[in-house]
């Protein structure tokens, strides 16, 4: 399966936020949004970085609560791992696993068309896995 087909069936919503934009806003998008990173974006079509929920625990634990009211960009992670949506899903789990990262934005010509996480890999690969057995099953009692 092709990245391309995990983003239409799960989508292509990005939830966003500007670099300039507070921590504590992006712990607010976070929240709303019920995921556990953001695209860092200007714009809003490329991406400048991510923040994940684990950035903000690690920054409040080695600098305290004054980092929310600081900018994104100050704990950000901006050498981002990003795919096209002619990679295989296979492919990003082991690029996932080996780069230890949990969210990868898919950029084509430097335009953001979404993100998958590595819940959505592995869901991904379930169903890969069910379908399958499904037609092994089939064949078997043919």
């Amino acid at each position: 399966m092709q990245i391309a087909q995990l983003l239409r069936r799960k989508g292509p919503d990005v939830a966003t936020i500007a670099p300039d934009r507070s921590v504590r806003d992006a712990l607010a998008l976070l929240a709303e949004h019920g995921v556990g990173a953001l695209v860092v974006s200007a714009g809003g079509d490329a991406v400048d970085g991510i923040v994940s929920e684990r950035d903000v625990v690690r920054a409040l634990h080695a600098s305290g609560p004054g980092v929310l009211d600081g900018p994104v960009s100050a704990l950000m992670t901006v050498d981002v791992r990003t795919c096209v949506p002619g990679a295989s899903v296979h492919d990003l789990a082991r690029t996932m696993t080996d780069h230890r990262v949990r969210h990868v934005p898919v950029v084509e010509d430097g335009r953001l068309l979404g993100i998958v996480s590595i819940g959505d890999v592995v869901k991904a690969r379930l169903d890969e896995l069910e379908q399958e057995r499904a037609h092994l099953v089939d064949y078997i009692q043919a």
